[in-house]
């Protein structure tokens, strides 16, 4: 039998193998259902999104574990405003994604982390096409000094270094992620890195308030692509849709059940940007880029 503590650290390695460009898991998430929604300011388009994942580790060897994760998103793109393009079959997206990784113990309190990712994301028009897949592929070294051994430090910490490649980037290189974790007070703690940093305070037992800074955002293939008129009568053709969100807010989380926890977050966008892109990854046409109110809401289940 797994011990807890043990588990505990597998889990958090499946939370940063199962990270994405511009999501980062919970850390020791098992699994989440969420709903966020995103009014666009001076605007008649609404951005909504289900998310609902799940993550599953099996034990190989006494440090060695291979996990499987699979998650589902659906994007529903409400566009109301008149735009110079036919907006029949923009609205409504999915993805499904499955992964698979591997994590073992090295020397010095340090794991290394591997992954692999296959993506179906498209507003599935006319089925499955080749363009609609996305593949994914990281690599991670974790430090952990969270646990409840003898030599653990006096407040708590992790840290993070990895590379992370998708082909939804545009660019033939990973890119480089961090994240440091630490307990600086005692039911105080923060963390910085990419794409979240948050400071937590635990005011109550089961009960948190964080402020945070977080990117956030979606990409997803165009079937049968979009023909663009542009202000001069020229036109371009949109092979993508694309968002990028760096926002800002306030989050409250409710251990309301062992290892079952409900959070609420809201704020404002910092950037936010929703465009049509080419295969290139040249940005089209801006559908809105005027920042707005964000919210968030879930349950996940994490040890």
């Amino acid at each position: 039998m797994i011990q807890f503590n043990k588990f505990k650290l597998v889990l958090l390695v499946l939370a940063v193998l199962f990270c994405t460009q511009f999501s980062y898991a919970q850390l020791t998430d098992l699994g989440r259902v969420e709903y966020t929604y995103f009014p666009q300011d001076k605007s008649d388009n609404t951005f909504k999104r289900f998310r609902a994942f799940a993550n599953y580790p099996i034990m190989l060897s006494e440090d060695g574990y291979l996990v499987f994760g699979v998650e589902y998103r659906n994007v529903d793109l409400d566009l109301g405003d008149v735009l110079p393009f036919n907006t029949s079959d923009l609205q409504d997206y999915s993805s499904y994604t499955g992964q698979i990784g591997y994590t073992n113990k090295m020397k010095n309190d340090w794991r290394y982390a591997l992954q692999a990712e296959f993506k179906l994301a498209s507003n599935f028009a006319d089925g499955i096409v080749s363009d609609d897949q996305i593949f994914g592929g990281s690599f991670y070294f974790i430090k952990d000094r969270t646990g409840e051994e003898e030599n653990a430090p006096d407040k708590p910490w992790r840290l993070v270094l990895g590379l992370n490649y998708s082909t939804t980037a545009g660019r033939p290189f990973p890119l480089p992620f961090i994240n440091y974790y630490r307990e600086f007070r005692p039911n105080w703690s923060f963390g910085l890195g990419v794409p979240k940093s948050n400071v937590k305070w635990e005011f109550v037992e089961n009960h948190e308030l964080q402020a945070f800074v977080t990117l956030d955002g979606f990409f997803a293939n165009i079937q049968d692509n979009v023909i663009v008129t542009n202000p001069d009568g020229s036109q371009d053709v949109a092979n993508n849709v694309s968002m990028t969100t760096l926002l800002s807010g306030l989050g409250y989380s409710w251990e309301f059940i062992d290892h079952f926890e409900f959070y609420l977050y809201f704020g404002h966008t910092i950037i936010n940007n929703i465009r049509l892109e080419d295969d290139d990854n040249n940005e089209i046409f801006t559908i809105n880029d005027k920042n707005n109110f964000y919210g968030r809401t879930g349950i996940k289940c994490k040890l």
